[in-house]
């Protein structure tokens, strides 16, 4: 049999049901993996103790009616509060903060049966586009660059990527604020879905921008997504921006059969300096698409120029706000103080001890966009921007559009070290992902094809609000016509 740490999440679980295959062997090939894998920083926490018992209680269930995660090992993004395990959203102020509790989205995993092999590496506080800002390290991409330099797995998932590339566990969460699920995919050559706001509770999850934050699944291919996020998914009373609605069964949706479908093909995501690679890729899934049976039709996104800009306050006025609770007075780091310090000089030393460079920049920036003198001139503009570039979607959406491709990133992978000195030209990484986050829509990244230099790219689809089944069935559709089953060489 194939290493099992190497399986999909649907052919562990039929080999599960088969009793080809126990869920405590299926754990211990991703431990051994995830132990030779320390090169990787991907893993951060190792619960092997915890991911031993739950794959026993697995196996003692047996199969028979079980849920399709029951048995599967999982890794978990370190921003998901796991009940007694270290939960820092990679940040030295969440230094020895274990909860007393467990994020709805990791409880709802664990209640279908999933086993959790321990914390995924990530950018601090899910604030970067490398996973160069945490605190443990970088996550390092799986797939070696050119005369062998290390690259960004991207971010802020970057250790969920890099895990589910390196076939370290079958699969993995991530949140996505601005593209932190669909980028990492996409640099790493997996698939990973963001779905519609509301769609996943936010419960437990430690917040960066409450209003743009959505939990999502990142696996090997669109059908492992599909039965993950049916786990993920659903209603959740301690969530007020959680949608009461009936969860399909996304797996289900996966028919292949998009005739009839109408895809979009907005103008303005044909960005100057866009590299012919990306450009040709984008081309060759829009024919494949049509191949199958859809319609494509160019549509306009006209607002989509200020997409970038408008997430570059609203992200940063909500972070600053949602970090004020470090404080030093009830959780995580305490600074050490001196004598006559008074309690804002806690503050003020836990803080600087405590938050990244690139946590300081935002929340700087977001105190400064809300204060005031400036709370009308760049945070309400910002809404108000972010109000259009909904309707423009929106108006698409009426026209008939099914669902919208465009290119996941920018570029494939690039080298660590290179693009984190200049925050700037780091936030251009999102300029494809954050429309989808500022509308609240679902997207999706497939591996469709490899650049130049043998290096992964991904396409993206965005969906219709709460159609994250049609998506996946468009997506599995791609998935199908690109055959993507490159694989990096292993040098860990």
């Amino acid at each position: 049999m194939t290493e099992l740490n190497t399986l999909k999440i649907s052919e562990a679980r039929d080999a599960l049901r088969k009793g080809e295959v126990t869920s405590v062997e299926l754990t211990e090939a991703c431990l051994a993996a995830i132990d030779g894998a320390d090169a990787l920083g991907a893993f951060v926490h190792k619960t092997p103790e915890i991911a031993l018992e739950r794959a026993k209680a697995a196996d003692a269930r047996g199969y028979d009616g079980q849920p399709d995660l029951n048995g599967i090992p999982l890794g978990i993004k370190d921003l998901f509060c796991t009940e007694g395990v270290p939960s820092q959203a990679a940040s030295r102020i969440l230094q020895g903060f274990k909860p007393e509790y467990e994020s709805t989205v990791s409880a709802q995993l664990r209640s279908a049966g999933a086993v959790m092999l321990g914390k995924l590496n990530m950018d601090e506080f899910a604030m970067g586009s490398s996973n160069e800002t945490s605190c443990y390290g970088n996550a390092v991409n799986p797939w070696k660059g050119e005369n062998g330099a290390e690259l960004t797995p991207g971010g802020s998932s970057g250790g969920s990527a890099s895990a589910v590339a390196a076939d370290l566990c079958l699969g993995a969460t991530g949140t996505d604020t601005g593209g932190s699920i669909r980028q990492p995919a996409a640099f790493t050559g997996i698939t990973g879905l963001k779905p519609t706001y509301g769609r996943c509770s936010r419960w437990g999850i430690v917040a960066f921008a409450s209003s743009l934050d959505q939990a999502g699944p990142m696996a090997r291919d669109v059908r492992d997504c599909a039965i993950m996020m049916s786990a993920m998914a659903g209603h959740d009373p301690k969530d007020s921006t959680s949608a009461d609605l009936p969860v399909p069964d996304f797996e289900a949706a996966l028919t292949g059969d998009i005739r009839g479908k109408v895809i979009g093909i907005p103008k303005e995501y044909r960005m100057d300096g866009m590299p012919e690679e990306i450009e040709t890729l984008w081309t060759e899934g829009a024919e494949m698409l049509k191949d199958a049976g859809a319609e494509l039709r160019d549509i306009s996104l006209p607002h989509t120029k200020y997409a970038l800009p408008a997430y570059y306050v609203i992200a940063p006025a909500e972070a600053s706000s949602n970090l004020a609770r470090y404080d030093g007075v009830r959780f995580g780091h305490r600074a050490k103080l001196s004598q006559g310090d008074g309690i804002t000089e806690m503050y003020e030393k836990t803080r600087a001890e405590g938050f990244g460079a690139e946590v300081k920049r935002r929340v700087m920036v977001g105190t400064y966009v809300l204060s005031a003198g400036f709370y009308d001139a760049y945070y309400n503009r910002a809404r108000k921007v972010r109000t259009l570039i909904k309707r423009d979607f929106d108006e698409v959406y009426a026209s008939g559009v099914d669902a919208i491709l465009t290119p996941a990133t920018p570029s494939a992978a690039f080298e660590l070290g290179k693009e984190v000195s200049d925050p700037v030209e780091m936030y251009l990484n999102d300029i494809f992902t954050v429309t989808v986050n500022l509308a609240g829509l679902p997207g999706i990244a497939v591996p469709t094809g490899m650049s130049g230099t043998g290096l992964p790219l991904g396409l993206q689809l965005i969906g219709r609000p709460w159609e994250e089944a049609d998506l996946l069935n468009c997506a599995y559709t791609l998935e199908r016509a690109a055959g993507f089953v490159s694989k990096p060489a292993k040098w860990w």
